[in-house]
């Protein structure tokens, strides 16, 4: 299958490179012409502008986004609303906000358009264990996307579905990321709290690796807490500056409006907040996971962006 990506960042190009592996022809553009140059010698279409990248597919197009959320975003639905014909597909894949892309479909729905908001998660290692995706949209352009996302996803039975209308693709990413707060501020605390247990002496990067197996805590977020404590048992070096994405805010926003309670979640979003006025480790060890994310290296300082 064709498929347009605009947006060649580490995600952008990651999931290009994992579309081209799996036999799609991918065309591509990004502001950066050194990140379409390298992407065209990987076996990708290069395109020099949006009109470019329409007139070399065939339609019904298809046209992913991968730039970040808010203006970017919002500029490039704009822009492609211009070139596109009815029948041809948006895909937001982005970290936008969900009432944002309600929006969006009305409007590119209105010129004829298709529009689909896919919650993307997998991070830089996406590329190799697949995405987990959430999907919003029609069914008939869903449909014939399926697949772009049995591609993209860890397989083509698992990790990705349509969970409802225009929308609900970024709505359930938005709660997931909440979700992700409270976890990721649980294993934090833990830690904390036997590294503070002196007397026992503890290894926490071996009691890491223990739980990693058969324990019921186990997860990818603790792997990332294995791989940090491996690195940088002290986690010296680490700003304990925890920075928190759109999404953790509009979870509990969007808690408030629905008179819904989630006093976890919130509590780990205050925390965050609470995190660049001090050093403590625990603050130390969210800063070394959420790191990750990004792929910067555990060892250096956080970057406070």
């Amino acid at each position: 299958m064709q498929l347009g990506m605009i947006g060649l960042g580490k995600m952008g190009a990651n999931m290009t490179r994992r579309l081209l592996k799996g036999g799609h022809r991918l065309v591509v553009f990004d502001r950066s012409a050194d990140a379409v140059k390298n992407m065209a010698a990987e076996g990708a279409v290069a395109a020099a502008s949006l009109t470019d990248m329409v007139q070399q597919m065939t339609a019904p197009r298809a046209i992913w986004i991968m730039v970040p959320s808010g203006a970017p975003t919002e500029s490039t639905i704009i822009d492609l609303m211009k070139v596109l014909q009815p029948g041809d597909t948006i895909v937001d894949g982005g970290n936008s906000n969900y009432k944002d892309s309600i929006r969006h479909a009305q409007q590119v729905a209105a010129t004829g358009l298709h529009f689909v908001d896919v919650g993307t998660s997998g991070g830089i290692w996406g590329v190799t264990e697949g995405y987990s995706m959430m999907i919003g949209g029609d069914n008939e352009p869903v449909a014939w996307l399926n697949p772009i996302f049995a591609t993209l996803a860890p397989s083509a039975t698992t990790g990705w579905g349509h969970v409802g209308p225009s929308g609900a693709g970024h709505f359930t990413k938005m709660v997931h990321n909440g979700i992700e707060y409270g976890l990721m501020e649980a294993y934090a605390e833990g830690f904390d709290l036997m590294g503070k247990k002196k007397e026992m002496n503890l290894d926490l990067h071996q009691i890491a690796q223990i739980w990693q197996h058969g324990s019921v805590v186990r997860s990818w977020l603790l792997d990332l807490t294995e791989r940090a404590l491996a690195a940088n048992p002290t986690l010296d070096g680490i700003d304990a500056w925890v920075p928190d994405s759109g999404e953790g805010r509009w979870t509990v926003v969007e808690s408030i409006d629905l008179h819904c309670p989630i006093p976890a979640i919130t509590a780990s979003l205050q925390v965050r907040f609470a995190s660049r006025d001090d050093e403590s480790f625990s603050h130390k060890l969210l800063a070394a996971m959420r790191n990750q994310f990004g792929g910067h290296d555990i060892k250096m300082t956080a970057l406070k962006a």
